[in-house]
């Protein structure tokens, strides 16, 4: 009897043991990164020789250097390994600073696929849901009826925050220096009300202040900023160990070496001001090695399950052109038996093209630090690597490709 007494006392204390290792384990879920799917060596994917280039993705970007001044950092992988990875040009202008092939790169929207992946782990996690209405999270947001889902798909018909700031801040002769947080954004948009553009879900209209608010969302449902969240649940999991987050409300000067040229001219260097306070539409920096890295982590099921990442391939949106639409932070081009999904990104002399093609396993990043147009003339780069030509203008509206 008193064995079978001691017995039911060690099982009790089992089972004690475990619900306390288990209440432990479950608390603050929101930081605590999704199950990784086995070892991840980061340092095995970056492996590249410069004597291995691919000469012909090589002579295409030289081109692409001389006469259309593309200036930026370039790598192009197939199935999991690196055939090509250059940098090309300035990093600074001004100081004649070469760039570096670790040299980071304010992301721009190319930021809004990250943000999605955070907003996609919290409705995983259960903190969030798709159908969630913006008022739930900030009850004086002066909008009805925008949902996570038409944030994610830019269909909510907010106005373009960036430009609603900017008036403010020019009528009301604000320091443009410092720059303003999420926080701050939410109350200004709150105090003003400015006029959206239509009602939510009547059509697609890419917009910055869809992923401004997500990202606002974020910090207020994990109690944590963007910038650690981020780290902590997205860059680290994924082994970016050359990406942050970097807001000019926290920094006086950014602490980044890359300075971006806009209007194709190098006299005209960007300096950051309040615009670049607003995190989650942008405010990533980065660089191409990661960026291939965070393509991989998406592959392997480190950052979201996969039925989670399959949906926010889906398009959302009426395909433009016949090939081309929009899911949860995702840009989608399609074809029969093809998928290529990436994103675009312009900002402050800043100007990307991050693309993923499903069907071939083929990676291409390319990051650029002088807003030239020269992105726009990739049609050589997309035969040389083996991937669809992604341009709208290269196909009729009925999905044909067109004879120019």
């Amino acid at each position: 009897m008193r064995l079978l007494y001691n017995s039911v006392l060690t099982f009790a204390f089992v089972l004690l043991l475990l619900a306390s290792c288990t209440s432990k384990s479950s608390g603050n879920s929101e930081s605590a990164p999704p199950v990784t799917a086995g070892p991840f060596d980061t340092k095995a994917l970056l492996a590249y020789n410069p004597k291995n280039a691919d000469k012909t993705i090589d002579a295409v970007m030289q081109n692409l250097h001389k006469t259309r001044g593309f200036n930026g950092n370039v790598l192009v992988a197939k199935h999991g390994k690196i055939i090509y990875e250059k940098a090309i040009g300035w990093a600074d202008y001004l100081h004649r600073d070469s760039l570096k092939i670790n040299s980071q790169f304010e992301l721009a929207s190319v930021t809004k696929t990250m943000t999605s992946t955070a907003i996609l782990q919290l409705i995983e996690r259960g903190k969030l849901s798709l159908n969630d209405d913006v008022k739930k999270f900030f009850p004086d947001f002066p909008y009805d009826g925008v949902t996570i889902r038409l944030l994610l798909t830019h269909r909510s018909g907010m106005m373009n925050y960036v430009y609603f700031t900017d008036d403010v801040y020019r009528k009301e002769h604000r320091d443009q220096r410092k720059g303003i947080n999420n926080a701050d954004e939410m109350a200004l948009i709150a105090k003003y009300k400015p006029a959206r553009f239509n009602k939510p879900d009547v059509r697609f209209l890419y917009n910055n202040s869809n992923f401004m608010v997500l990202g606002s969302i974020i910090e207020k449902v994990t109690g944590m900023s963007y910038a650690e969240y981020m780290k902590q649940n997205v860059f680290i999991p994924a082994g970016m160990t050359h990406t942050e987050v970097y807001s000019k409300a926290k920094y006086d000067k950014i602490p980044v070496d890359v300075v971006g040229h806009d209007r194709g001219q190098w006299r005209y260097s960007v300096a950051q001001n309040f615009l670049d306070g607003p995190v989650g539409d942008k405010g990533i920096y980065s660089t191409v090695g990661d960026l291939f890295i965070y393509d991989r982590a998406l592959r392997a099921g480190r950052l979201l399950k996969k039925a989670t990442m399959d949906s926010a391939y889906v398009p959302r949106n009426p395909m433009l052109h016949g090939h081309f639409s929009y899911g949860y932070g995702w840009r989608i081009f399609e074809a029969p038996g093809q998928q290529v999904i990436y994103h675009t990104g312009w900002w402050h002399g800043f100007r990307h093209i991050f693309l993923r093609d499903m069907k071939n396993d083929i990676t291409i990043v390319l990051l650029s630090n002088l807003s030239n147009g020269s992105l726009l003339k990739l049609d050589d780069l997309f035969k040389a690597a083996g991937m669809p030509i992604v341009r709208k203008s290269a196909y009729k509206g009925n999905g044909d490709t067109s004879d120019d």
